[in-house]
């Protein structure tokens, strides 16, 4: 979240292209990526609580080499340290939500949780570009190691051992537990939705701030109200979009959000020269269509796994988003061309690559639901006759 917004800061001050910019964010996500696959398959042999501990300390130890990384080079393996450890703390994360919450409740979580972001769009995206402009850069992640310092002490003293997943465990064996989720025909067609989703969402997101700087003539200063409003739509909006997919189905909402989002993507690869607020109306709107695609399809696709199985899906799934995500942000620093003036050329190819990864997610979504509602109808009966045969 951090670093795609400081593009148009960090390529001048460190004289990189915007090829190694994006090769800067794309490393993150490969790291993570890899380190999600090996976590896989000791992601349900531990107490999810110190799995997490474990690998948010790590984060912060990347997370204070970026601030430090004074070149391309440094900047490079710092982010590779922090993709290493961030790949499971979200793994962690999401597994501990479907743990601890049922299917019918999980729209209005994974709304919540995505409000999260939006606040750090709020507060930590407009704080780091004006920590950026005064103090250079890097001050924002010395920001981040210090919250992250706060948040990690809350959950040592605040969050309870979520371990019950430890009953259920039958395969003890890593390797093994790692191929049957791998090999498993039900999770198989969630992995290809969560890679095209990703792939999507990090086509745009590294080369924006630079477009919107160049093509659309937005000032640096001008970014700042541009993400705080932004992300206050979000933050209000999002966990409204939670609620809605409990109340109208997962897949409805999903539907809205890729409708939104293909419309948008195109308006807003093309825009040039747009004064402030219509930008930002239409960056909102962008923004509503991403949040609804976002926050239904990670409630919908939760309820795949099985309890035993939940940790090394969402490492295998966390691995697949960052790894696609750092396939798309390489593949847009192919596509896209800084020229003399700063403009880049061909960001609306990006715009149409999204497009059709969108179409293409929302109908591996439908067989995701159907196999999901299948499941909830296959339960529902024994769960009738547990009860018919339980003493009053």
């Amino acid at each position: 979240m951090l670093l795609a917004p400081l593009g148009a800061l960090v390529v001048p001050a460190l004289h990189i292209t915007p090829g190694q910019f994006g090769d800067v964010v794309s490393a993150y996500a490969f790291a993570a990526g890899v380190s999600g696959l090996l976590a896989a398959g000791f992601a349900d042999r531990f107490d999810r609580k110190k799995l997490l501990l474990v690998f948010y300390g790590g984060f912060m130890l990347g997370t204070l080499l970026c601030g430090l990384a004074h070149n391309y080079m440094s900047l490079l393996i710092a982010r590779s340290v922090t993709g290493l450890f961030a790949g499971v703390v979200g793994a962690a994360s999401m597994a501990i939500v479907t743990d601890l919450f049922p299917l019918s409740m999980r729209g209005r979580v994974m709304g919540f949780i995505q409000t999260a972001f939006a606040a750090s769009s709020v507060l930590g995206l407009p704080m780091s570009l004006f920590l950026s402009s005064h103090w250079g850069w890097n001050a924002p992640f010395f920001l981040i190691v210090t919250v992250c310092t706060v948040v990690g002490g809350a959950i040592i003293g605040r969050l309870r051992p979520v371990n019950a997943h430890l009953a259920l465990r039958q395969d003890k064996n890593p390797l093994h537990h790692l191929l049957h989720t791998l090999s498993s025909r039900s999770y198989l067609i969630g992995f290809v939705a969560t890679a095209l989703l990703s792939i999507g969402g990090f086509l745009l997101m590294p080369y924006s701030t630079l477009f919107l700087v160049h093509n659309v003539g937005i000032s640096v200063d001008q970014l700042t109200l541009v993400y705080l409003v932004t992300g206050l739509i979000s933050a209000v909006t999002g966990p409204l979009i939670g609620r809605a997919s409990d109340k109208f189905g997962k897949y409805r909402v999903f539907a809205f959000g890729c409708v939104v989002t293909i419309v948008m993507v195109v308006i807003y690869t093309r825009l040039s020269n747009l004064a402030l607020w219509p930008l930002i109306g239409v960056s909102a709107l962008l923004q509503l269509g991403i949040f609804s695609r976002i926050i239904s399809s990670s409630a919908l696709m939760s309820a795949l796994p099985k309890p035993s199985d939940r940790g090394a899906y969402m490492s295998i799934s966390s691995s697949l988003q960052q790894v696609s995500g750092g396939l798309a942000a390489v593949l847009g620093g192919l596509v896209v061309v800084q020229i003399g003036d700063g403009r880049l050329l061909h960001f609306d190819v990006l715009g149409d690559v999204l497009v059709c990864t969108t179409l293409i997610s929302l109908t591996l979504m439908y067989f995701v639901n159907r196999r999901v509602a299948g499941a909830a109808a296959m339960s529902a009966p024994q769960g009738l006759e547990s009860k018919v045969g339980q003493k009053p």
